[in-house]
């Protein structure tokens, strides 16, 4: 094998990867699966898509060696193949929020008032959970959650809070998280615990940034307490 066409040929694999991200689509279902394992159904209903169709971007993904799957029964299930997937999501959306002026732009219109609910950093929410004194809630589904989340948070998702406000401490500072930058469910989370009077903030990140961080984790299981 000459030089060109050994060039040639490890970029053209390389190549794969950026197929295989090159849909906005199939960027959304790895940032779903950051969150962790899912079945074709489960993402497909959050993506918008059908099952056919999720399934197609699914099996594109896994071509490439970015998902891998396992089957139980009847369905599906799908996961990220290793963490490197989750640094490569990452980069590009950096990369995307440097380079890109319309990135700016549609958070700019979308998240306007994101400033107002104080974002709190990541060793900002670290120091608060060693301290002990501060509620970190965790407002994405159930689910989720129970797939892992940060340790010492308690599972309320978004949807269940306005009936849940009775299980919270008003005279303690909440956080909410929920997953990632682009995730509005601690936006929502935050506006309204300070409706209600309660000092709230939102994490800035989310949980797949705080596990890559390899910081302190926990699962269903091992959170009970929690609960």
């Amino acid at each position: 094998m000459g030089h060109r066409e050994f060039k040639d040929q490890l970029y053209a694999q390389f190549a794969r990867i950026g197929k295989a991200l090159a849909s906005p689509q199939r960027l959304e279902l790895v940032d779903l699966l950051a969150q962790g394992e899912r079945s074709v159904e489960e993402l497909a209903r959050e993506v918008g898509l059908s099952t056919a169709n999720a399934s197609q971007h699914l099996h594109v993904l896994h071509g490439a060696r970015l998902v891998e799957s396992r089957k139980a029964g009847l369905y599906v299930y799908y996961r990220l193949a290793d963490p490197a997937i989750f640094a490569l999501w990452q980069a590009l959306r950096t990369v995307g929020e440097r380079q890109l002026a319309e990135i700016d732009r549609l958070v700019g219109i979308y998240l306007h008032n994101r400033q107002a609910l104080e974002p709190i950093s990541r060793d900002a929410l670290l120091a608060r959970l060693t301290a002990g004194d501060t509620i970190v809630l965790d407002v994405r589904p159930a689910l989720e959650y129970r797939q892992g989340h940060i340790a010492g948070a308690r599972s309320i998702p978004v949807d269940e809070l306005a009936a849940r406000l009775g299980e919270l401490d008003v005279q303690r500072e909440v956080v909410a998280y929920c997953r990632g930058p682009y995730c509005v469910f601690s936006d929502e989370a935050v506006a309204l615990l300070r409706a209600h009077g309660l000092r709230a903030f939102r994490y800035a990140e989310g949980f797949p940034e705080w596990a890559d961080a390899g910081l302190p984790l926990a699962t269903e299981e091992s959170a009970s307490a929690t609960r």
